[in-house]
């Protein structure tokens, strides 16, 4: 069937635009979330009816697809075999319309995010999703996901941004279900079933996404903190005190903020290493000058109530870049390690990320555990370094970081997805119930089983 698959396949987009042999093996993946690309061949469609045409001869033959993105996705959400098809969005890469009247985006799923933010600010319009993969990972992806990152206490998650979308099924069917509007109840809202669904139920190809009003000020500052309760206090009186301008509250341990920063890091520190928390905190507003100085009361009520040992306010566009660079730099700090992603109430997460440390530590005294994330929205990422891996090891941490979870009744992923990485641990956060809908629902949408096959849960399994 490989040779007949693949003649097929190039019939559909073209002899040029079907990779196989030694050019799938050369296939790299950003951040090195994956050990390598083994497949059949990669195809690259250039529209919707492609994506179908090719759904409609795997499915025929019974073939395997995996969809492919930005390939940023930390939970072997891409992962590959040999006999596979990768589905390739990369050429479906064209922002269709910006709509400045109603504010929203049609794009293409195969877009950058970094290209979508560009084009909506050229309408003077803001794209409220960003993640630190931005310049690779690719709205269908992200949409795949349900990706999360650096707004979400001000916009939300990626499911609150989309409107409406494309995707095609297993056996070729397209769902357009384009819709513009913020409101819309005709009918069930079918674009949630592939919002998060990492591409085992359809395989999105176009989306309308919802902008917002570009901000008139922007203020950030980061300061240092030395305990988690004074953290806590300080995201209290953030929220109270700023509702409607609070876009970022993020949340680095000095094991991230070292390691980011020199010198043992590759950037300037606006602040010393070694306070043991660093937070950021971000307001986008509509009046820099008020705003500005409701932003500067909150930091001087913080430093009078003892809250924070030492700080820094931006003062320009390039002092709140490089601030940002620093939470930003992840693909340098966790290089190597052993990456999950959790959430839980803000309030747990200092005793939880002490829990995890002492854990790992008592079997591996090597490891260091660094702690960062979205803390304003009850996310925070684990990254276990300087441990030789083994798959036994793996298994060990990966025990420990969800075993310490399961009495703060929090959820094995925030933001990054279950792909094959998570699927063992799924019990922990999603009832027995509801684990055999999501493998009803799959079996109803693809009963042969080809699509991203693995991932999420064994729809094979009874």
């Amino acid at each position: 069937m490989s040779n007949d698959i693949v003649a097929a396949l190039q019939d559909i987009v073209g002899e040029r635009h079907v990779l196989s042999g030694d050019a799938v093996a050369e296939i790299g993946f950003p951040w090195n979330t994956h050990s390598g690309c083994a497949a059949r061949a990669i195809v690259k469609p250039a529209s919707t009816e492609e994506v179908a045409a090719i759904m409609r001869c795997c499915n025929l033959a019974g073939q395997t697809v995996v969809p492919f993105g930005g390939m940023t996705n930390l939970v072997q959400g891409c992962a590959t075999a040999a006999d596979d098809i990768v589905l390739s969005l990369a050429r479906m890469n064209r922002v269709e319309d910006v709509d400045r009247p109603a504010a929203t985006m049609t794009a293409q799923a195969g877009v950058t995010l970094h290209a979508a933010q560009e084009a909506a600010a050229a309408a003077d319009l803001f794209f409220p999703l960003d993640i630190g993969a931005r310049a690779s990972c690719q709205l269908g992806g992200l949409a795949a996901n349900n990706a999360g990152g650096n707004k979400v206490i001000r916009y939300g998650m990626t499911r609150d941004t989309v409107l409406g979308l494309e995707a095609v099924l297993a056996d070729g069917t397209v769902i357009s279900s384009m819709n513009r509007y913020i409101k819309n109840n005709s009918g069930f809202d079918l674009k949630h079933l592939f919002i998060g669904s990492e591409g085992v139920l359809g395989i999105i190809t176009r989306l309308v996404f919802r902008l917002r009003a570009t901000a008139r000020s922007h203020n950030v500052a980061l300061l240092a903190c030395g305990s988690f309760d004074d953290v806590i206090a300080m995201l209290e009186i953030a929220n109270r005190t700023l509702p409607t301008t609070i876009s970022a509250f993020e949340v680095m341990w000095d094991s991230f903020y070292d390691r980011a920063v020199q010198p043992r890091g590759r950037l300037a520190p606006p602040l010393e290493p070694g306070a043991g928390l660093y937070v950021l905190i971000e307001t986008m507003g509509v009046d820099q000058e008020h705003d500005t100085t409701a932003f500067e009361a909150l930091l001087e009520d913080l430093m009078n109530q003892d809250l924070c040992v030492d700080g820094m306010l931006a003062k320009s566009d390039r002092e709140r870049e490089l601030i940002w660079e620093i939470r930003d730099e992840v693909e340098p700090v966790i290089g190597g390690a052993h990456n999950f992603d959790v959430s839980l109430r803000s309030a747990d997460v200092g005793e939880y990320v002490s829990k995890v440390e002492a854990a790992i530590t008592a079997l591996f005294p090597e490891a260091s555990v660094i702690g960062f994330g979205h803390l304003g929205d009850n996310n925070v990422h684990i990254s276990v370094a300087d441990v030789v891996w083994d798959d036994k090891k793996i298994r060990q941490v990966e025990e420990q970081v969800y075993g310490c979870l399961a009495p703060f009744d929090g959820a094995i992923s925030a933001e990054h997805g279950i792909g094959l990485e998570k699927r063992a641990y799924l019990p922990i956060s999603r009832s027995q119930a509801e684990i055999e809908l999501m493998k009803s629902l799959k079996r109803m949408l693809d009963p042969k089983n080809i699509l991203n096959p693995g991932k999420v849960v064994d729809a094979a399994s009874q």
